[in-house]
């Protein structure tokens, strides 16, 4: 038990995996009934250590909001987990399929296996629901799981340990704890699954690690995801909806929007509006407030001020809306006008409270600075006029997309999760985690009567006028 909760060894995670596959092998699939029973007790844990959880996260950040905690972090997790109780029933269903009607007397099944051992890479940015979402989704698929939090929250870290411990084996679900070298021994071990989550940096080293074994991936990366503006639409709507948007976790998510995108004669009403918004969502100061987040730690904060600097000395106007603390690590909210695209703050994904803004003349024009870009894992879009936004879909590809809002298509357990390219390779939540933690197998069974048997040898003229049939 000792390797589920300190800094594993590379011995130690090739035993832990050695003993889940061994595991596996010997119980087989676990049925509906254990997979429900796992579910809940998984559930039951998180929401008696919810004070726990949240305290943790404060301890890990700093700074950051109890109730932003629960409303971001239990609430998503919560609600995927009892949407994989209801559902997961019907997804373990054998799927009937179609047979050729030279084979009517036999038939086709397709049955979800569970693959096997599923490793888990879970980021910082939210530490309790992108570990254990993703280690309910196995769960529901029949799988054992590793799960490796990030060692940049090491509170919250230690809270998915003990709620692990507390409800299964370790050679049913093993919580592996270290740093970046852990991480690394980690991606190469033979999984029969990886889902990462964290930057597209660390994503390309996982997939080449995995590539080595011939493991599948899925990868969530993430990008900068735009905000179109239409022309003329409401900015006070648009501007609360954004400023949610960014400042949520202190804009520290992979979806939140990285830069907006107005059409010129908007961008001051914008700018007006964006800042009554934020104000609106925190009216005192942000250093001590209880419902403001700061950056995880100081290397971020450097990183983000930076970003500033370079902008405004490249001739950006900057407009800082509060206080900062960098020995807290906590940076106020601020909006970038006159941005240029060569700037580091355009070259990088932003993930802190840093809003640039861009102008377009036309849609054309902002369709085209999209595409000239690495595919973002979010898109979102504000405006009614049906045309200009199917245009806007039908011409960019991204992740997932939020009309008029920003972040809920997230929270929508029905639809897939991911990104594209840069922003990531496959999906998981709902039905589409379940596919891509099981393996579709294919059963045929042949009938007494089946017309293959006419195909062959020895060939004869009926082999030929059989074959004619077919081929017309």
């Amino acid at each position: 038990m000792e390797a589920t909760m300190s800094d594993a060894t590379s011995p130690d995670l090739h035993r832990i995996l050695d003993s889940q596959r061994t595991a596996f092998l010997h119980a087989g699939p676990p049925d509906l009934k254990q997979r429900r029973t796992d579910l809940r007790r998984l559930k039951a844990e998180i929401l008696k250590r919810r004070m726990q959880i949240v305290h943790a996260l404060k301890t890990d950040f700093g700074q950051r909001s109890e109730r932003e905690s629960a409303i971001v972090e239990l609430i998503p997790l919560v609600q995927s987990i009892n949407y994989m109780i209801r559902h997961v029933g019907h997804w373990m269903k054998p799927e009937r399929r179609h047979v050729s009607a030279y084979f009517q007397c036999g038939w086709a099944r397709v049955v979800h296996q569970p693959v096997g051992v599923v490793g888990i890479i879970a980021p910082w940015n939210y530490p309790i629901s992108l570990a254990l979402v993703p280690l309910a989704t196995a769960i529901a698929a029949g799988n054992r799981a590793m799960l490796k939090p990030s060692e940049f929250t090491p509170a919250t870290s230690a809270v998915i340990g003990e709620i692990v411990q507390t409800i299964f084996p370790p050679e049913q679900i093993s919580v592996v704890m270290g740093d970046g070298e852990v991480g690394a021994a980690f991606s190469a071990l033979p999984f029969d699954h990886i889902l990462f989550t964290g930057s597209t940096v660390v994503g390309r080293k996982v997939a080449e690690a995995a590539a080595r074994n011939l493991t599948p991936v899925t990868l969530e990366l993430g990008g900068k995801s735009p905000v179109v503006i239409e022309p003329g639409f409401s900015m006070q709507r648009v501007a609360e909806r954004v400023a949610f948007g960014k400042l949520t976790n202190a804009g520290q998510t992979c979806v939140a929007p990285d830069y907006v995108l107005v059409q010129e004669d908007d961008k001051e009403a914008f700018a007006a509006a964006y800042q009554i918004a934020v104000k609106k969502l925190h009216p005192g100061e942000y250093v001590g407030s209880p419902d403001y987040t700061a950056i995880l730690n100081q290397h971020h904060y450097e990183r983000l001020s930076g970003l500033i600097h370079d902008a405004e000395a490249h001739g950006a106007q900057v407009i800082r809306m509060g206080s900062d603390s960098a020995p807290s690590h906590v940076l106020a909210p601020v909006l970038i006008l006159n941005v240029k695209p060569e700037m580091a703050v355009m070259q990088e994904e932003i993930f802190g409270p840093v809003l640039p803004v861009l102008t377009y003349k036309n849609l054309d024009e902002a369709i085209a600075f999209i595409n000239a870009r690495p595919r973002p894992l979010a898109l979102y879009y504000f405006g009614d006029k049906c045309a200009e936004r199917e245009k806007l879909l039908k011409r960019t590809v991204s992740g997932n997309v939020t009309i008029n809002g920003t972040l809920l298509h997230y929270a929508q357990d029905d639809l897939p999760f991911g990104g594209v390219g840069d922003s990531g390779i496959g999906a998981y939540h709902g039905k589409e985690g379940f596919m891509a933690l099981t393996h579709p197998r294919g059963i045929y069974k042949q009938g007494r009567l089946n017309a293959a048997t006419l195909l062959q040898p020895p060939f004869n003229k009926l082999t030929d006028a059989i074959t004619n049939l077919i081929l017309r």
